[in-house]
């Protein structure tokens, strides 16, 4: 039997969202012809101020210098993002977790260029173990993909979110509903993507290390901060 054909109910929806999509997409644009932009950012964050340099366990490693992007990655970043911070941190047991937040207040179509599973390959990593999941903080789950980029002996396992128009933004085809329900309406929303990440041969163990860090985090900043970082529940 021909696996392609075991579940042609499942198919037939999936093509009625892709066209849907495709054909939303192209009223959408024509709609946004005719109607003036509409920026939905209501705070505009400071990163550098906002991310605490130490908290919890957790501190700046000074040892540490950040790794500079590939030229033509560095300048997409510049060109997408407002605001981008990276920092390295370490606990007292000498567990290392890369940080790293950028937000943008324009042309969210640019910002899916630089998702990890496509800044990271443009770097000369292979991407793999892509999976969705959900990180249960005390306030409130928080949707994540998990990813494993390899190259050479460098094993990092990561994990992100994203922040859209202040709201917790969904993958896959969610998002896609999100970000169309902005256009329809003439808005442009903001967004932020937050990244952790480990240099680890231990894939499953460093997410615990990650999902400890994110916690540590979320505890350690002011509610307003917290609201602009994983954003409110509803996309």
């Amino acid at each position: 039997m021909n696996p392609a054909h075991d579940n042609p109910a499942k198919d037939l929806i999936r093509y009625l969202l892709i066209g849907f999509l495709m054909v939303a997409a192209s009223v959408a644009a024509t709609l946004l012809r005719f109607q003036p932009l509409q920026t939905v950012a209501k705070v505009r964050p400071n990163l550098e101020t906002m991310i605490p340099q130490s908290f919890g366990k957790w501190r700046i490693d000074p040892n540490v210098a950040p790794i500079q992007p590939a030229p033509e990655v560095k300048e997409l970043v510049e060109k997408t993002y407002d605001q981008t911070i990276g920092r390295t941190y370490i606990n007292e047991d000498g567990e290392r977790v890369m940080l790293s937040v950028a937000y943008g207040s324009k042309r969210q179509e640019d910002m899916q260029a630089h998702r990890p599973e496509s800044c990271y390959p443009a770097q000369g990593f292979e991407v793999m173990g892509e999976r969705l999941g959900q990180l249960a903080t005390e306030y409130g789950e928080l949707p994540i993909k998990r990813l494993l980029a390899l190259r050479g002996p460098r094993s990092e396992p990561i994990t992100y979110w994203l922040v859209l128009g202040g709201e917790r933004a969904r993958f896959g085809l969610q998002h896609r509903f999100a970000t169309l329900k902005f256009a329809l309406t003439g808005r442009i929303p903001d967004g932020m993507l937050i990244r952790v990440s480990s240099i680890s041969r231990d894939t499953e163990s460093a997410y615990q290390v990650q999902d400890a860090f994110i916690r540590d985090l979320l505890t350690a900043v002011s509610p307003s901060e917290r609201e602009l970082l994983v954003g409110k529940s509803g996309v």
